[in-house]
């Protein structure tokens, strides 16, 4: 880990990208060592049923998914360390990143991720998994014939709430405000929808349930008053925030912070640093095409480590 003998392929985030990128390099023999943070296994560990990540017949639990993942990175001669990265150095020949040690690497692969914006109340996170959720293709298939309610009122929540209506008897969407952020033609799709319903001028006070499930909001009318909503599932849809604090100013980002790479390609704008998975994925945002990335990350670390 020092400049006399640096890391070929150091990995930062510890989710299916990164996990990924590990065990295709650690194949290669390039020895990589991943970083993992304060939430190991990334957002997939907050997640119960997986049903739609390829090779598992019956639902596999996300932390057991990731678990596994884990396993066979490690059996491959992965090293895998907890440790709080807080400055990155992208700037010379060796990158570095400075957590309780100091790591260099001759390559580097941000899979950083990007996690949920969420409401902020204790209830949304007593039922987080239990009903509430932060991604209808993921769990949206479980609330068949059930209602359920999106909150939100840009493209990504009426997105979720069309998504909704192939699975759920109703969808009710909730927006703070009398009219929706979101583009024309998709404002045209959801208020035309036979299957949703608004709630205007209206936010989410508290999450309700009983039996380790969501029964229902309160909602607290921006207008005054308040307003209960019989629901069995809560998606909440206010947007990602990308985990690119570090890397700002050193590498290209778009206006919400995900990381720029070449087209068809996981290489940043820094020769040697690769970008995978839901940091740079503002799309799809799915277990299975982060690990995508990660393959495509490890392949190009290795092509330019023998390029180097």
């Amino acid at each position: 880990m020092t400049e006399e003998n640096p890391n070929n392929i150091l990995i930062l985030g510890s989710g299916p990208a990164g996990l990924t990128a590990a065990i295709y390099a650690a194949r290669a023999g390039l020895n990589p060592v991943v970083l993992e943070g304060m939430q190991p296994g990334g957002q997939l560990t907050l997640t119960t049923d997986v049903e739609n990540f390829p090779g598992f017949a019956t639902a596999v639990q996300g932390p057991d998914l990731m678990a596994a993942m884990r396993t066979q990175a490690e059996h491959m001669g992965t090293q895998i360390i907890t440790d709080h990265i807080h400055q990155v150095e992208l700037s010379s020949e060796l990158f570095v990143a400075q957590g309780s040690q100091r790591y260099e690497t001759r390559s580097l692969i941000i899979a950083t991720g990007a996690r949920a914006r969420w409401l902020g109340l204790e209830s949304e996170e007593r039922y987080r998994g239990y009903g509430v959720s932060a991604c209808a293709t993921c769990d949206g298939f479980f609330f068949r014939d059930r209602k359920v309610a999106v909150v939100g009122g840009g493209n990504a929540a009426v997105e979720e709430a069309l998504y909704l209506t192939r699975f759920a008897s109703h969808v009710t969407v909730i927006h703070r405000r009398d009219s929706l952020r979101a583009d024309r033609i998709n404002q045209k799709r959801l208020l035309e929808n036979p299957k949703i319903s608004m709630c205007w001028n209206s936010e989410v006070d508290e999450v309700l349930g009983a039996d380790q499930q969501v029964t229902g909001v309160r909602l607290r009318k921006t207008t005054g008053g308040t307003e209960m909503l019989e629901i069995d599932g809560l998606f909440v849809a206010i947007g990602h925030v990308p985990e690119t604090e570090l890397f700002k100013g050193q590498l290209d980002m778009d206006q919400d912070g995900y990381l720029i790479t070449r087209p068809d390609s996981t290489a940043t704008n820094v020769p040697g640093v690769f970008a995978a998975g839901d940091v740079k994925d503002r799309l799809f945002r799915q277990a299975v095409t982060a690990a995508g990335m990660g393959c495509m990350a490890a392949l190009e670390a290795e092509r330019f480590l023998l390029e180097d």
